[in-house]
C-alpha cells in the first residue's frame, strides 16, 4: 500500500501492527484508512481473532474481516531468532509499533520501549493495555465488556431497581483504540519538531472513564452515584427523554424523541407535530423542569401519536419541524441504507473466499485526503512483498523465510 507522502494525509507513514482482537487492531486499521502503510506482524496460525470466531473451518472470520481492512499480513514467528531479526529491522524502519498484548507480552518478547527507542529513537511505541500499567490491576487482562464493567458504563446502563446492562457499542474496546489513535497523531505530529519518537499509552478503562464524562456531572451535582435512567437523561434533567413505539410493532419499531433541557423551542414545536398546540400553555409543561416532574403525562401524549406513524415517519415529522427524534434502525437497516453505501459508511469489498463483504467504512471524510476501503488481508499474503519493501530481502534471502515460516491454517 505505498503512496507518495502528501497524496493522502498519512502516506509514507510505516505502522509496525503487533495487535489481536479489537482495541488494537481498530487503532491500526484507522491509521491504515488514513493512508498509511499499515503491516500486521502475526504468528504462522494468524492471530486469534482471524479464526477464532470463524464460521467456516479455516476460513477467516467476519470478525477479522471488519477490523483488519487496509492492511498487509506479514507472517513471522516472533519467539524464533529468524523472526526476532526481521522485527528488529522492521522497527529501524517503523514511524509507529503498537501493540495490545497481554501485560508484560511484549517485553517478553523482547521489544518492549526500554529496547525498540533504542533501535529507533523516532520511532512512536502505542500501547493499549486494560488497566494502567503503574496502578494495582496492572497485570489483569481485559475485554471490551471488563472494560465497560470497570470504566463505569454497566453501572449506567438499565433500567432502575433492574440489574446492570452491557451498553451495546464496543466503547471499551474500539474507544481505546480510537483515542490511541489521537495519542498516535499528536506523537507524529510533535515528532516534526523534536524529531524524537515517545511512548503512547492508553488504558481502556480510562478510554471508557473519558467517554462517561457527562455521568460524573451528575455525580458532581447530586453528590452521589448517577443511577441507571433507562433511556431518560443521564442527569435527569429532560422530558420527553424516551423511545415510542411505533407502527407496526416489530421488535425495533421504537422512535427515541428528545427535547432540550435548555429550554422550551422544541417542547413546542412538538406539541405543533402532535396537533396539541392547545397545552402550550400548560403549566405541567411549562419548563424542562416542570416536564421532568410529568414525565409520565408527557409520555403519554408522546407515544399516542407514534403509536400511529411508522418510525421513521415519526422521525422525519418532528426533525422537519426542528424537534429531535431518531428511528431505531438495526444492523440490516443501516447495511443496506442507499444514502450510507453512497458516502461509503458502508463499502462491498472482496474476499479471496468469501466473496463480497460489506464493511463499515471511515466516518472521517477529508477534502484532501481519499483512501479506498480495501478488504482485510490473508493470513501471510503479504510476506514476500513487505521482507522486500521493509527489510530489502533479495528473493533467496525470502524463499528461505518463507520455507522456515509457513502458514499454518487453523482448523475449526
Amino acid at each position: 500500500m505505498k503512496a507518495t507522502p502528501g497524496s493522502t494525509a498519512l502516506a509514507g507513514v510505516k505502522v509496525l501492527d503487533l495487535t489481536q482482537y479489537e482495541a488494537g487492531t481498530s487503532c491500526t486499521q484507522a491509521l491504515g484508512w488514513l493512508g498509511a502503510d499499515v503491516v500486521k506482524v502475526e504468528p504462522q496460525t494468524g492471530e486469534n481473532g482471524r479464526f477464532a470466531s470463524t464460521n467456516s473451518g479455516d476460513v477467516d472470520s467476519f470478525y477479522f474481516i471488519m477490523m483488519n481492512s487496509n492492511k498487509r499480513s506479514l507472517v513471522c514467528d516472533m519467539k524464533s531468532e529468524r523472526g526476532k531479526a526481521v522485527i528488529r529491522k522492521m522497527v529501524a524502519e517503523a514511524d509507529v509499533l503498537i501493540e495490545n498484548m497481554s501485560p508484560g507480552g511484549i517485553e517478553r518478547l523482547g521489544f518492549g520501549w526500554d529496547v525498540v527507542s533504542k533501535i529507533n529513537p523516532r520511532l512512536i511505541m502505542a500501547q493499549i493495555k486494560g488497566f494502567n500499567p503503574d496502578g494495582p490491576y496492572a497485570k489483569y487482562l481485559s475485554f471490551d465488556m471488563i472494560a465497560q464493567a470497570v470504566g463505569g458504563a454497566f453501572a449506567i446502563t438499565g433500567e432502575a431497581g433492574q440489574p446492570p446492562l452491557r451498553p451495546g457499542p464496543h466503547v471499551g474496546d474500539t474507544g481505546a483504540g480510537i483515542h490511541c489513535l489521537v495519542g498516535i497523531l499528536a506523537a507524529l505530529y510533535q515528532r516534526q519538531f523534536s524529531n524524537q519518537g515517545q511512548r503512547v499509552e492508553v488504558s481502556m478503562q480510562d478510554a471508557v472513564i473519558n467517554f462517561n464524562r457527562i455521568c460524573f456531572a451528575g455525580q458532581l451535582m447530586f453528590g452521589k452515584p448517577v443511577p441507571r435512567t433507562g433511556n431518560q437523561s443521564s442527569i435527569g434533567a429532560a422530558a420527553p427523554s424516551e423511545l415510542y413505539k411505533c407502527m407496526p410493532g416489530g421488535e425495533n419499531d421504537y422512535v427515541m424523541v428528545y427535547t432540550s433541557r435548555a429550554g422550551n423551542w422544541h417542547w413546542q414545536r412538538l406539541l405543533t407535530v402532535i396537533g396539541r398546540e392547545d397545552l402550550k400553555e400548560d403549566p405541567r409543561f411549562a419548563s424542562p423542569a416542570a416536564r421532568v416532574q410529568n414525565a409520565k403525562d408527557v409520555d403519554a401524549l408522546v407515544a399516542e401519536w407514534c403509536a400511529k406513524h411508522t418510525k421513521v415517519d415519526a422521525m422525519e415529522k418532528m426533525q422537519n419541524a426542528g424537534v429531535p427524534a431518531g428511528a431505531v434502525l438495526d444492523t440490516g437497516e443501516l447495511i443496506r441504507d442507499p444514502h450510507l453505501r453512497k458516502r461509503g459508511m458502508f463499502v462491498p469489498v472482496q474476499h479471496p473466499k468469501r466473496g463480497e463483504v460489506v464493511v463499515p467504512g471511515w466516518p472521517v471524510h477529508m477534502s484532501g485526503s481519499n483512501v479506498p476501503v480495501t478488504c482485510g488481508p490473508l493470513l501471510g499474503e503479504h510476506t514476500e512483498q513487505v521482507l522486500a519493501d521493509w527489510v530489502s530481502m533479495n528473493k533467496d534471502e525470502i524463499a528461505e523465510y518463507v520455507k522456515e515460516t509457513p502458514v499454518m491454517l487453523r482448523q475449526k
